[in-house]
């Protein structure tokens, strides 16, 4: 099945390597690119891709408002959106992972980096690793009050999966470290979302970050 993908940069050369990069991949199709975040959003609507990459600094509507429209609680077909960001300079990460991002990647990620957040948006994942996601996220959890705890108290195996997601594991990585099926890891997952109002497995590491559960 080939995944097709959205680029919206207002760098040109960043869409032409990123454009290269996915179009090097037998199962990545770039569907659409562009530099702006109204005509991202018009094309998302448009296209259906099955992964969005958006960057944040975008003339017109930035890249949290583009997310909040394709991927936020009030769109009412959500794309999947994977942000686009330079560590050092962006302070609004969290807030679009709030407004529905399912994972980001850095600029300089490398290209393997990029294509394995692609193909883990598409099967329903997030790009959730320790050299990028954990370190953002405690970035933006330090200062933070804690988050309130769920009315039904979390498992001891879910707080497991809860630890092991903010370390950046896959399903597959949780279901050999924990000696369970992926199924029973997919179950585990979808309690905690529910548990903790998360959409996705990055507000997972999110409010495991933000409860002082990674330290």
């Amino acid at each position: 099945m080939t995944i097709r993908v959205l680029l919206a940069d207002d760098q040109e050369m960043v869409r032409v390597g990123f454009d290269l990069i996915l179009g090097s991949q037998d199962d990545i199709e770039v569907v659409a690119s562009v530099g702006d975040g109204r005509r991202a959003i018009d094309e998302a609507r448009r296209l259906r891709p099955d992964v969005c990459l958006v960057d944040i600094r975008m003339p017109e509507v930035d890249g949290l408002e583009v997310t909040r429209q394709l991927a936020g609680p009030d769109a009412v077909e959500p794309l999947r959106v994977v942000v686009v960001t330079t560590f050092d300079l962006d302070e609004y990460v969290h807030t679009a992972l709030r407004n529905g991002a399912c994972g980001f990647l850095l600029k300089d990620a490398g290209p393997a980096l990029l294509v394995e957040a692609v193909r883990a948006a598409a099967r329903g994942d997030a790009l959730v690793s320790p050299s990028i996601t954990a370190r953002l996220l405690a970035h933006f959890s330090g200062g933070r009050a804690a988050p309130a705890q769920p009315i039904d108290p979390l498992t001891a195996r879910e707080e497991e999966v809860l630890l092991a997601v903010a370390r950046g594991r896959t399903n597959a990585e949780l279901a050999s470290e924990l000696f369970i099926s992926l199924s029973t890891v997919k179950t585990h997952l979808a309690s905690l979302q529910q548990k903790l109002g998360a959409r996705n497995r990055v507000e997972l590491a999110a409010w495991a970050y933000e409860s002082g559960r990674m330290t």
